[in-house]
């Protein structure tokens, strides 16, 4: 398989198990592009690329931006809080005013769940959902995955523990439907307050004890908790969260097995994870930021086939 089934990458449950390794194999050679002493290529030179974020984003958009760069592309950055968004354009009247400058393609990130959809549904150009309220995250988990498989070498078989906000979190729903792919058992932990009652029914176990999620995994990808999305409170205090489902040094060290720690970011040290967890050697989670400029270029590489064709 040489190209992707669809012009856009709006989440992980529209993905092929093709496509997924066509992003993976892409992604290594992007890797070894940036270890590089000249960590440019030419490959979206022709390009424009618009990255349109109507939520706050540090992390995924400085990753975006990054990956444009080093591809070569023009890029144009879009804030809704300085936009004629504020006072009362439409979604659409926003993107198709973006679109007469020539843009080729959209990097979105939007609050409520299915704009990024709604937007390629109207639109030639390839979209790369960024992010849609607490629906998906799918290049979140791409990455994820990708330093799941630079770590062990495979994902089929191996456990995955997610821990945290699970109903508030887009990046364990795609996580979910892109481990489930690829063969991986999962098992989800949290308080009972923060974990949907649908989520059974995705073909994943549940604990809402954190040492026998710890105990059981291979792998735990630590999710902090979305105060931004919540509207009312669903544990007692962060000091009692941190209490029950923080993961800290002492915790781990008792677990009598070597558990790869993850986290999406951004970290509330102290909070779901201390320092001296997310700074350790079981720990990967500068290796996902650096993949996520990899696998972002794989992605926007192979979309940018779709523009030209």
């Amino acid at each position: 398989m040489n190209n992707l089934n669809s012009k856009d990458i709006l989440g992980t449950r529209d993905l092929s198990i093709e496509e997924i390794n066509l992003i993976f194999d892409t992604a290594k050679k992007f890797k070894e592009v940036l270890s590089r002493p000249i960590k440019k290529v030419p490959s979206l030179r022709h390009l424009t690329v618009a990255n349109i974020f109507f939520e706050n984003s540090t992390r995924t958009k400085l990753s975006f931006e990054l990956a444009q760069k080093r591809l070569s592309a023009d890029v144009i950055n879009f804030s809704s809080s300085v936009s004629s968004v504020k006072k009362g354009e439409s979604l659409l009247d926003t993107i198709n005013n973006i679109l007469v400058m020539k843009v080729d393609m959209i990097v979105m990130r939007h609050p409520n769940p299915g704009a990024p959809h709604f937007v390629a549904n109207n639109i030639d150009i390839p979209v790369i959902n960024a992010g849609d309220g607490t629906n998906e995250h799918p290049t979140q988990a791409l990455l994820d995955s990708f330093s799941i498989i630079e770590k062990l070498g495979s994902i089929k078989n191996k456990k995955i523990a997610i821990i945290g906000d699970i109903s508030h979190s887009r990046v364990a729903i795609s996580n979910i439907h892109l481990l489930k792919k690829l063969g991986a058992q999962i098992m989800l932990c949290g308080p009972k307050t923060l974990m949907p009652k649908y989520i059974k029914d995705m073909g994943v176990s549940v604990r809402n004890n954190v040492r026998e999620a710890l105990e059981w995994c291979d792998v735990a990808n630590i999710l902090r908790i979305q105060l931004e999305r919540q509207n009312e409170k669903y544990f007692p205090s962060i000091r009692e969260y941190s209490l029950y489902y923080g993961i800290n040094k002492e915790l781990l060290d008792s677990i009598k097995k070597d558990v790869i720690i993850m986290h999406p970011g951004p970290i509330n040290r102290g909070v779901e994870i201390s320092s001296d967890v997310a700074d350790s050697n079981k720990s990967i989670i500068l290796d996902q930021v650096e993949n996520g400029v990899a696998v972002r270029m794989a992605i926007m590489y192979l979309l940018s086939f779709h523009r030209s064709s």
